[in-house]
């Protein structure tokens, strides 16, 4: 059931009203959420953007749950990157000693070597993400978009959405 949704919800985003770029830009804002832990500061700071710019909530749902998998996968090579940064970078320690110092710093978690590993992959993935979803969705939209949209199974989908709120407000 839950992987219906996801594909109802990916079908929903790249038929929404958003432009390419403004999904584009969700996904990747929702796959830093999916990549690093969710009880970070900076993905609060992440939430921030993804509700102050303009860009598809949805897809950042969506990149949200595509990447949260992928980013319990990869703990471990987060754990190595994380741990070579704080302990192995000698040259970086005055720069973490100085940070911890800091007031806010601290409560991001940084001396944690799997958050610090998770969040500098996942802002290096960034922009590749960006722009690949992008390219996707632009090429989606010209190509398969309308035989999707005629499909049996996608009026079946939108049937039983109109259904379902039908029923919602039907007096029993």
């Amino acid at each position: 059931m839950l992987l219906l949704k996801l594909i109802q919800s990916l079908v929903k985003t790249l038929h929404s009203e958003g432009t390419p770029g403004q999904v584009a830009a969700g996904l990747a804002l929702g796959s830093i959420l999916g990549l690093t832990p969710l009880l970070s500061l900076h993905n609060a700071v992440v939430v921030g953007l993804i509700v102050l710019l303009n860009v598809s909530i949805p897809g950042a749902m969506l990149g949200w749950a595509l990447f949260t998998p992928i980013g319990f996968l990869l703990d471990p090579l987060f754990d190595a990157i994380g741990r070579a940064l704080l302990l192995g970078a000698l040259a970086l320690r005055p720069l973490w000693t100085a940070l911890y110092n800091l007031p806010v710093v601290p409560l991001t978690s940084f001396n944690n070597t799997v958050v610090l590993g998770s969040l500098v992959v996942s802002l290096a993935l960034c922009v590749p993400v960006f722009y690949g979803a992008r390219l996707g969705v632009t090429r989606y939209r010209a190509t398969v978009a309308e035989r999707v949209r005629r499909s049996a199974l996608y009026r079946a989908m939108t049937a039983s959405k109109l259904y379902g709120l039908y029923r919602l407000f039907r007096p029993e």
